[in-house]
């Protein structure tokens, strides 16, 4: 990885782009993007370390490169998919200029406008590290022609846009589930500390999804505890391999949780607040406006 004391962390590509000078500067008015590579790098360049809070496909058809996940790097070649989830240590560089696309999405958008159990249905997307996937001719061709109509479709100005562009983009992620399901030389590179990340990840799935949070709000206690693993030794591996506290992760999957709720449901504040673990909704109310400077009724209404 290319040098940098300076590790920053990013929740838009276009933020990355603009601030690192790797990439051609992009819009980005939403969650969810995607571009052609041929046109965000039209020349050789190598990034520096960075962290990045959103998911990352690409799709590679031609050209050469690498990218570096944690300690790990891999190279790349034409009908190459590759994806990465929040919290590494990334950086990649580019030797050829590489046609293809990149689609990026935020956790909140899979919740959104795929489902908002998304990752039952994709738990590949939690996986911690998963190495280049080299695919034929004709699989790759399905990939790439299904980008191609996403692009297409994102960039109309059709009210039904972000619809179709979602459905369009579930398909893909069965697509991609569907050759890995496949693919018997796929494999997931795992150490220990990696399991860890990844059981934690699926643990904080499964406690939202079973609502089971009738103890109160969730300590990281109790995550370490169900890996019978020391807090504390739990905490360093969260941080290291993610680059956030694992209370962080908490408290952003509390955070996602509530502004679906707000969103997409008329339950009541204080119901909410009791259903995120919140013996006091006063509590939650508090939480809330510290994390987005909005009370709970006033998002509500926005």
């Amino acid at each position: 990885m290319k040098a940098n004391t300076n590790i920053k962390a990013y929740n838009k590509l276009s933020d990355l782009y603009e601030d690192e000078k790797v990439g051609n500067s992009i819009m980005q008015d939403s969650d969810f993007t995607i571009h052609r590579m041929e046109i965000v790098h039209n020349k050789p360049i190598e990034s520096p370390i960075f962290r990045a809070n959103y998911f990352s496909f690409l799709l590679i058809k031609s050209g050469k490169s690498f990218y570096t996940i944690d300690d790990h790097q891999f190279r790349t070649k034409p009908h190459t998919l590759y994806f990465t989830n929040p919290g590494h240590l990334k950086s990649f560089g580019i030797e050829e200029v590489v046609t293809g696309f990149i689609i990026t999405s935020s956790e909140e958008y899979l919740k959104e406008h795929i489902h908002n159990t998304v990752f039952d249905e994709f738990s590949f997307l939690l996986t911690e590290m998963v190495p280049p996937c080299f695919l034929d001719r004709k699989r790759f061709e399905e990939l790439h022609h299904l980008a191609e109509q996403i692009l297409e479709e994102q960039n109309k100005k059709s009210t039904l846009r972000h619809k179709i562009v979602s459905s369009l983009f579930m398909v893909f992620l069965l697509k991609v589930k569907e050759f890995l399901l496949e693919d018997d030389s796929f494999k997931v590179a795992y150490d220990r500390d990696s399991e860890i990340v990844n059981q934690f990840k699926k643990d904080l799935e499964s406690i939202f999804r079973s609502k089971d949070l009738k103890n109160g709000v969730l300590q990281v206690a109790f995550f370490a505890e169900a890996q019978q693993l020391h807090p504390a030794y739990f905490s360093t591996v969260i941080k290291t391999k993610t680059g956030k506290s694992a209370n962080r992760w908490i408290q952003d999957k509390i955070l996602i949780e509530a502004q679906a709720l707000l969103s997409k449901s008329s339950i009541p504040i204080k119901q909410i607040a009791y259903q995120l673990g919140y013996n006091e909704p006063t509590h939650f109310s508090k939480f809330f406006k510290k994390q987005t400077g909005l009370t709970p009724n006033q998002y509500r209404k926005q």
